[in-house]
C-alpha cells in the first residue's frame, strides 16, 4: 500500500441518492452507540443487572476487551478479502444480521444479578459490538469512491452529524415515551411508558435493544438499494491470495511508511480513549454522581446536540485549517473534558470540596458532556478523511480500513482493561477511568509526523 499524503485517490462517483443512502448507515447504526454503549443499556447493566456498579463497570470492560480482541484479529484479513472479492455490501449485510439479532436479545436481560442473566447481557453485547463494528468497516471502505478528496471531509462530517441526529432522536424517544423514573413510574414528559412497559422490571431500559435493532434494520436498507458498489472480481480466489500477500507486505513495510504508521499509532490510542470515554462515562455518572437514567438521558441529549455541531464544524474546518489540525484541537479538548470528569464527584469539582447538596458537580458534568460531544464528533469526522490521505489506491480501501480497525482495536483492550484493572485494584470508579487521559496524550504525541492533503 502506497502511503504518501500527496497521491490522488481516483473518483468512482455516485449520485446524490447514492451518497445520501451511504450517509444513512451512520444514522442507522448510531443508536447502538448512543443507547446501548453509552446512555441507556450500559448504565442499566451496571446499576440494575450487575451485583453493584463497580462489578458492573468491571464486567462491561471485560466484555469490551474480548470484543476488541476479536475485531482486531479479524479486521485486516476480512478487509483484504473484501478488496479481493470486490463488493462491500454482502459483508455489510452479513454482519448487520449478526448485529440485529444480538442487540435485539438485550430485551431479555432482566434486572437480576444471576450469573446466567449477566452472561446473556455480556455475550449479546460482544456479538452486537462485532457485528456493528465490521459493518461499519466495510461501509467506510465505500466512502472514497463516492466523492473527490476535496469533499471527503464534508461527507464524513455530515454523515457523522446525521448519525448523531439519529441517536439523539432515539434517545429522546426513549426518555419521553419508554424509560420511567424508578420512583414516580413516569417518563421525562410525565407520561406512563408506552406499550405497557413495566418500570419495576426496567422494561423501558431493556427496550433500547429492540429499538436499536428495528431502527437499524429500517434505515440500512437504502444503502443496499441505491449506493453503488464495486464490481465482483472474476478470479476472487487468486485475488484474495494476492490480497493477503499485499496485506502482509503492507504490515511488514509499515514502519517505513512514516505518515501512515504514525497515523495508525495515533488513532490506535486516541480512538481507544474516546471509546472508553463514551462507554464508561455513563457508568461513572450512575455510580459516582448517583444519576438516574433520566438525568443521564438529558446528558446524552446535550452531548448529541453538540456532537452534531462538532461533526459539521469538523467537516467544514477540514478544508480550511487542515485535517490534522482539526484532529489535534479535538484531542486537546477531550483531554480537558476528561480531566473535568475525573475531578468531579457528587461533593467536589476539580478536586475542590463543595457544600453538601451543591448542584455544581452536576452542572460541570453536563459541561464536560457538551465538550465531549462536540470534540468527539469533530474527531470522528476528521479521522476518516485523514486515513484516506494515507492511502494511494482506492482498491485497497478495505485493507486500509481493516488496518484502521486493527489500529483502533489492537489496543482497544487498553482502555477497558485499564479501567477494569484500576477499578478492581482501587475499588474506585473515579480512579478506574484515569487511563483514558494517558491514552489521549499518547495519541496526541504520535500525531506529530502525520501528513494530510488539506
Amino acid at each position: 500500500m502506497s502511503a504518501t499524503a500527496q497521491e490522488p485517490v481516483p473518483l468512482v462517483g455516485a449520485g446524490r441518492r447514492g451518497i445520501f443512502s451511504w450517509m444513512l448507515f451512520d444514522w442507522a447504526a448510531q443508536p447502538f452507540h448512543t443507547l446501548i454503549i453509552t446512555f441507556v443499556f450500559a448504565p442499566y447493566f451496571a446499576g440494575q443487572v450487575a451485583a453493584n456498579p463497580v462489578d458492573g463497570q468491571t464486567d462491561w470492560a471485560m466484555a469490551a476487551t474480548i470484543g476488541g480482541f476479536i475485531i482486531a484479529f479479524l479486521a485486516p484479513v476480512l478487509g483484504a478479502l473484501s478488496d479481493a472479492t470486490g463488493p462491500r455490501k454482502p459483508w455489510i449485510a452479513g454482519f448487520s444480521v449478526l448485529a440485529i439479532l444480538a442487540v435485539f436479545s438485550l430485551w431479555y436481560v432482566t434486572p437480576d444479578p444471576a450469573p446466567a442473566n449477566v452472561a446473556l447481557a455480556l455475550i449479546a453485547f460482544v456479538i452486537a459490538l462485532i457485528g456493528f463494528e465490521f459493518a461499519a468497516i466495510f461501509n467506510n471502505a465505500m466512502m472514497p469512491g463516492l466523492v473527490g478528496r476535496e469533499k471527503l471531509g464534508g461527507l464524513s462530517g455530515n454523515a457523522w452529524a446525521l448519525g448523531y441526529a439519529g441517536g439523539l432522536i432515539c434517545l429522546i424517544a426513549m426518555l419521553a415515551l419508554m424509560v420511567a423514573d424508578p420512583d414516580s413510574g413516569k417518563t421525562l414528559l410525565g407520561l406512563d411508558p408506552i406499550f405497557g412497559l413495566d418500570p419495576s422490571a426496567a422494561e423501558g431500559d431493556r427496550a433500547s435493544g429492540p429499538l436499536t435493532a428495528i431502527w437499524f434494520t429500517i434505515f440500512v436498507i437504502p444503502l443496499f438499494l441505491f449506493t453503488p458498489d464495486a464490481a465482483r472480481r472474476k478470479d476472487a480466489v487468486n485475488a484474495f491470495a494476492a490480497g493477503l500477500r499485499q496485506l502482509w507486505e503492507t504490515i511488514r513495510t509499515l514502519p517505513r511508511q512514516r505518515s501512515l504508521f504514525a497515523f495508525l499509532g495515533a488513532s490506535m490510542f486516541y480512538r481507544d480513549a474516546l471509546n472508553g470515554l463514551y462507554t464508561f462515562g455513563g457508568i461513572y455518572a450512575v455510580g459516582v454522581l448517583g444519576w438516574t437514567t433520566i438525568q443521564l438521558g438529558v446528558f446524552g441529549i446535550l452531548a448529541s446536540i453538540t456532537g452534531i455541531f462538532g461533526c459539521i464544524l469538523g467537516g467544514w474546518l477540514d478544508a480550511r485549517i487542515g485535517t490534522r489540525t482539526v484532529v489535534t484541537v479535538a484531542i486537546l479538548t477531550l483531554i480537558a473534558a476528561s480531566a473535568l470528569v475525573i475531578s468531579t464527584t457528587d461533593t467536589s469539582v476539580l478536586f475542590i470540596v463543595l457544600e453538601a447538596g451543591s448542584a455544581v458537580p452536576d452542572i460541570m458534568f453536563y459541561v464536560a458532556g457538551a465538550l465531549i460531544g462536540a470534540a468527539g464528533g469533530a474527531l470522528q469526522a476528521a479521522s476518516r478523511p485523514l486515513l484516506v490521505d494515507q492511502v494511494g489506491h482506492p482498491e485497497q480501501m478495505g485493507e486500509a480500513f481493516g488496518l484502521y480497525a486493527l489500529s483502533g482495536r489492537a489496543t482497544a483492550f487498553l482502555a477497558p482493561a485499564g479501567i477494569w484493572l484500576f477499578t478492581d485494584w482501587f475499588d474506585s470508579q473515579r480512579i478506574g477511568i484515569t487511563p483514558i487521559l494517558i491514552l489521549f496524550v499518547l495519541g496526541l504525541l504520535l500525531l506529530v509526523p502525520v501528513r494530510s492533503r488539506t
